[in-house]
């Protein structure tokens, strides 16, 4: 790493800690904590489907899992949050393997394997709204107690300051991923199981320890939504946008890179936050909701097309192009 990156990594970090302060708003703490969040959870994709290529439409039954475990103690069983975070980590890590067993037992590849996580999303979400320990529909409400030792804050700024603890350290495992044999070997898989397999790798152990490790960073991710909203059922669990937020924040910003799901997470809340805006501005639009889909979808199809490695596939190729003039 060079002295310049480590300067301008050193820049951001302190720019990411200062932002509640420059922006002392509730409402700025608010959406400072969503960008970071949903990089935080891209990245729990991104450590399955960009560092070892498997791509996952249902990842969000990961989150799911995790929030309704850390819930359910919480509130049926009486169990303090924070001894009920790991729980949730464990659930989820759990499912993980559970799912890469099964999976890739069955020889599941490609889009074959990323249907069936959206399938057992699906089953998620149906099972949530039937059986009585999660209340069904009616979903789970907890109670409000804002004490630090019940994870909960009455200042938003400090879940900001969480999210960006689970943002940093979820990029900190990303890199230190990269330059172990375990990335390495995932990264030959990646670019060719059958080759990484002809070479000695074994595939399905290295796919199922990716997944469950995905799945359990994933699953802590769920904790932290419900303490932060206090409220959880099985449509925001299980829904299917949070699986699609996971992947486009990460094909926007660079699979397989450490920084991509941070920029397109930024990326993908300021496109949002203008379209609303603009929404709002513009004559017989009532709900922008429509719009801001439109535009999303517009943004990721431009990015497929002219920059299929995500913005930091953009900066690195003004990178090349700098050193080589």
């Amino acid at each position: 790493m060079t002295w310049a990156r480590t300067i301008l990594i050193g820049c951001g970090v302190l720019a990411l800690i200062a932002y509640p302060w420059v922006f002392s708003s509730n409402y700025a703490s608010n959406v400072g904590f969503l960008v970071l969040f949903a990089a935080y959870l891209g990245q729990t994709w991104n450590i399955a489907g960009g560092f070892a290529g498997q791509t996952s439409f249902g990842h969000v039954v990961f989150f799911g899992t995790g929030a309704y475990v850390s819930t359910i103690l919480q509130a049926t069983y009486g169990v303090n949050p924070w001894l009920a975070w790991p729980f949730a980590a464990l659930a989820g890590a759990f499912v993980g393997w559970l799912i890469g067993v099964l999976g890739y037992r069955a020889g599941l590849k490609g889009s074959y394997f990323a249907l069936i996580t959206l399938a057992v999303a699906e089953v998620g979400r149906i099972v949530a709204n039937s059986v009585p320990i999660t209340k069904g529909g009616l979903g789970i409400l907890l109670r409000a107690d804002p004490r630090p030792s019940n994870f909960q804050f009455t200042d938003p700024v400090w879940f900001y300051y969480l999210a960006l603890a689970l943002c940093l350290s979820s990029m900190l495992i990303a890199w230190r991923l990269k330059r172990t044999r375990f990335g390495a070997r995932l990264a030959a898989i990646r670019e060719n199981e059958d080759a990484a397999q002809a070479l000695g790798i074994d595939s399905f152990r290295e796919k199922v320890k990716c997944l469950a490790l995905s799945g359990g960073l994933c699953g802590a991710g769920g904790t932290v939504y419900v303490q932060k909203y206090l409220y959880i059922d099985p449509s925001i669990a299980f829904g299917v946008d949070k699986s699609v937020e996971m992947l486009l924040v990460t094909m926007i910003g660079g699979a397989g890179t450490v920084a991509g799901p941070l920029i397109g997470s930024g990326v993908l809340h300021l496109v949002g936050e203008v379209t609303r805006d603009l929404g709002g501005m513009l004559p017989g639009i009532g709900n922008a909701e429509p719009l801001s889909i439109i535009v999303y979808g517009a943004v990721l199809i431009a990015i497929v097309a002219w920059l299929p490695d995500g913005l930091i596939g953009l900066f690195s190729k003004r990178g090349g192009k700098a050193r080589h003039a």
